[in-house]
């Protein structure tokens, strides 16, 4: 089930301001910070051995949908499982806090990955499993986590044909925060 821990980015050993799992709280909540989130059927079953042209083509629909407002043109999928040969340095590539100069727009198809927002003074830790639409603004500061055991497949969005583009903020503060695990 989607989680939202909302914390203080100062002291994040002080007790969540937020903690829900109730779906219209977490939307209400992210799109008071500028942050969409929507539930959306995950239907399909894929096979464990499915790759991106299969992946896309089980979720044609869901992809036309967004690709139909024209913001997102470029669209891939990424599957990580826990015998991934690139798991660790794609994790810990990930939890190192950044933005991009652009959405970050996910549809979660399959399992479950963190992603922690750095917003002002607040850190939102938001648990998205399959079914999970995000759509975090360009410039928002943040990191995710897929555990140590990756398991999780998302469709992702991007307006830039170049795809996924970090900046990193040097910022160490994905350290004092709790992981996946």
């Amino acid at each position: 089930m989607s989680h939202l821990r909302i914390q203080s980015a100062t002291d994040p050993k002080a007790p969540p301001r937020l903690d829900s799992q109730e779906p219209r709280v977490i939307k209400h909540e992210l799109l008071q910070r500028g942050i969409r989130f929507e539930r959306w059927p995950a239907r399909q079953t894929l096979e464990p051995e499915a790759d991106q042209h299969s992946i896309l083509k089980a979720y044609a629909n869901e992809v036309a949908r967004v690709q139909a407002k024209g913001t997102y043109p470029t669209v891939d999928a990424i599957r990580m499982t826990p015998d991934h040969p690139d798991r660790v340095a794609l994790r810990e590539k990930f939890l190192s806090e950044h933005t991009h100069d652009e959405d970050e727009v996910r549809f979660f198809v399959e399992g479950q990955g963190l992603f922690c927002l750095h917003i002002n003074d607040e850190v939102l830790q938001v648990l998205c499993q399959a079914g999970d639409w995000i759509a975090v603004p360009a410039g928002t500061k943040h990191w995710f986590d897929m555990g140590s055991a990756p398991n999780f497949c998302a469709i992702r969005f991007f307006n830039n044909p170049e795809g996924w583009v970090a900046r990193f903020s040097g910022d160490a503060i994905a350290d004092h925060f709790p992981r996946l695990d």
